[in-house]
């Protein structure tokens, strides 16, 4: 079982962000730190007030200039503290956007780099709200590093310094009391950590679970699974409750435990004053000093309970996408990787082995040789392989030995942007951007100008459709391409391919989505796509297949016989043939040799 992230991963991802901004990060802490040692002055100001009051018989004019005098310098440094509070969090609103937004950018850099296999084993929903969570967790930490735990660290070594200064056993009770305190909190904030995970992973879950109905809403209506889709979430739903229920519980007791505490170290610190005052050790003054004091400690010290379970929370909300930034990326450009240079783009399969897991293999040293602008088709029964081969072929998965080579370039060498930017990919069920029709055909060259984004949406037989859109070519599509039906998606992907006019065009059930008239249409911009290209295609549509150079047939993940369409069905007893004659049924045999 992979190992989880832990708190030291998250605040490792949190410094190297943290780091490109020593400046600010420093000018925002010490801002704030500085305003909290400034805190621990007033108290003992107001002390010299009680103080100089309690001392006098009687009022008099001189008392009374010399207690406003008092005044007048607490009210100055209060007004000194407050422009520097103001300061640091000005600097902290500064410098965390940027960083929050860094953050952001790498997590979401690191995740795209992740292979085909990742994203197909993963919610889509429930990876977009990884990300988020991280730039929240990070607002989070820093909010409470620099408004909390900071402050209270300052506050808290000022105070037992001067009431060690006032008289040792003070200092010893309230410093001893703290070092107690913030152990207990962070020994529970911790035990506390697996059960916010808990909750941060149920929520993940529960997520993916709306997102995966929602985005699948026609399928749950047409099978009328509206009901069967509820008790799905509800179970999910009921567990993340329960999970709440008893991180919030334990919350309750540690609130409980926290006022206990406070409780105790009051009556400690005001026993040992009462005899130090006794003994004239301590003045009227100190009594409001430490009270004064304590009000100041509790207030920190009851935040830091507060502070550190959501700081906790949100490193568990934070580790699910560090546990994702840690996972190395599958399929990566091999050290020194060149990028391909494409002559005649020939293929060759060398002794491939590919398997999804540890049973048979799908392709089984499988030797498959294309030449140099041939135009070829994949056929055979459904597991054959041939969808597979498409997807080494783009380097989606790395084989398990053997190679693949493109003009005698092992393509596990070359870099992978070089590689796929060689290679024109049409898939059976095209996945349009929630984005204008404009910019989901410039993704096939997204330096293209307008006029040749329409002109492939020409050639593509699109602009018939298009026209009838409200906003033609600025129209968005919807998510996934919803807006559009399938045929009109794949007729998207194709204008997309002919505009990237790459050397390789792989088709996987191109024309699968249309209809006959549709596709009688899009074969001329087909047979000009595919002009001085190296082509493969899986289809079973005839007049692809009758197109092709040669028909490549392919059983149990190997070549078992090529051939053109007419040796092929001439081989009786042959796979191509029995495939032919269930596919082609009333098919008359002499269109098929024209």
């Amino acid at each position: 079982m992979k190992k989880r992230a832990d708190v030291g991963s998250v605040l490792g991802v949190f410094w190297v962000h943290m780091k490109r901004h020593p400046r600010s990060v420093f000018l925002g802490v010490f801002l704030t730190g500085i305003t909290f040692v400034i805190d621990v002055f007033v108290p003992l100001y107001y002390k010299k007030i009680i103080d100089a009051a309690a001392a006098a018989p009687m009022p008099t004019p001189e008392l009374v200039n010399f207690l406003t005098g008092l005044l007048v310098m607490t009210i100055g440094i209060l007004v000194v503290r407050q422009l520097l509070r103001r300061s640091g969090s000005v600097m902290a609103s500064y410098f965390q956007p940027i960083i929050m937004n860094e953050l952001a950018q790498s997590a979401y850099s690191y995740l795209m780099d992740h292979s085909y296999r990742f994203f197909i084993n993963n919610f889509t929903g429930s990876l977009v709200r990884r990300i988020n969570r991280l730039v929240r967790a990070f607002e989070d930490f820093a909010d409470r590093l620099i408004f909390d735990l900071i402050p209270l660290a300052v506050s808290l070594t000022a105070i037992s310094v001067v009431l060690y200064l006032r008289d040792p056993a003070l200092g010893y009770i309230f410093s001893g009391w703290v070092v107690l305190y913030i152990a207990v909190q962070i020994f529970i904030a911790r035990w506390t950590l697996k059960f916010n995970a808990a909750v941060a992973e149920k929520d993940s879950e529960a997520t993916g679970v709306l997102s995966d109905a929602v985005s699948n809403d026609v399928t749950i209506k047409t099978f009328a699974g509206e009901d069967h889709e509820r008790s799905l979430f509800k179970k999910v739903s009921d567990e993340q409750m329960r999970l709440r229920w008893k991180a919030w519980g334990i919350s309750e007791a540690i609130t409980t435990a926290q006022t206990v505490l406070m409780i105790a170290v009051e009556f400690a610190l005001f026993y040992v004053a009462i005899r130090l005052w006794g003994e004239g050790v301590l003045t009227v003054g100190d009594f409001v000093l430490i009270q004064a004091y304590l009000l100041v400690a509790i207030d920190r010290l009851w935040n830091l309970g507060g502070a550190l379970r959501k700081l906790f929370e949100s490193f568990a909300d934070a580790t699910e996408m560090v546990d994702i930034m840690k996972e190395p990326h599958e399929i990566v450009d091999a050290p020194g990787a060149k990028s391909l240079v494409v002559s005649g783009a020939a293929i060759d399969f060398k002794a491939v082995r590919f398997g999804f897991g540890e049973g048979r293999p799908v392709l089984d040293d499988m030797d498959l040789s294309i030449a140099s602008h041939e135009k070829v088709a994949l056929v055979g029964p459904s597991g054959a392989g041939k969808t597979t081969i498409t997807k080494l072929i783009l380097r989606f998965y790395d084989v398990t030995k053997g190679g693949i080579f493109i003009d005698g370039q092992d393509i596990s060498k070359v870099t992978q942007r070089s590689l796929r930017e060689a290679i024109a990919f049409v898939p059976q069920e095209p996945v349009l951007f929630h984005r204008t029709l404009m910019e989901n055909i410039r993704y096939g060259r997204r330096d293209a100008t307008d006029a040749e984004v329409i002109e492939a949406a020409k050639k593509a037989h699109c602009d018939e459709f298009i026209a009838r859109t409200p906003q033609g070519f600025n129209t968005f599509v919807g998510e996934r391409g919803i807006k559009l039906s399938g045929g009109e998606r794949q007729r998207i992907a194709i204008a997309r391919a002919i505009l990237k006019n790459a050397p390789i065009l792989v088709l996987d059930e191109a024309t699968s989505s249309l209809d006959s008239e549709s596709e009688s249409l899009i074969q001329d911009a087909f047979d000009k796509l595919m002009e001085g290209k190296t082509v493969i295609a899986i289809a079973h549509r005839l007049s692809t297949i009758m197109k092709m150079d040669r028909i490549i047939v392919i059983e149990q993940g190997k070549v078992v016989t090529s051939g053109t369409h007419a040796d092929l069905v001439a081989h009786e007893g042959g796979l191509y043939k029995k495939l032919w004659e269930i596919q082609a049924g009333g098919f008359i045999e002499g269109d098929l040799t024209k």
